[in-house]
């Protein structure tokens, strides 16, 4: 079973973290700022590339920017390619 947790760091950025049958596979690690949300890095096992995980992280990560009402501000360079090819499906929350 997979899954998503929002996790606040203790000491470190906060993090969107997936999970495969309770083994953590994936990392969205992000800081809040006020209403600023910033996108650090996403990372995901080299073993699940190609499964669209990552993909499902950066989903669970607008969610939760809607959810909050935040701007997005997509540092990681695979969140603002994902931005910039699809503008219209982030316009409400790239900042």
């Amino acid at each position: 079973m997979n899954e998503i947790k929002y996790e606040p760091g203790t000491g470190e950025p906060d993090a969107f973290n997936f999970y495969e049958d309770g083994r953590k596979i994936g990392v969205m690690n992000v800081e809040t700022d006020g209403r600023d949300l910033t996108v650090l890095h996403t990372e995901v096992e080299k073993e699940s590339n190609g499964k669209g995980y990552a993909g499902q992280l950066i989903q669970a990560m607008v969610d939760y920017a809607r959810k909050k009402e935040l701007k997005v501000i997509p540092l990681c360079p695979f969140v603002r390619a994902k931005f910039r090819k699809e503008p219209e499906l982030y316009v409400d929350i790239w900042k």
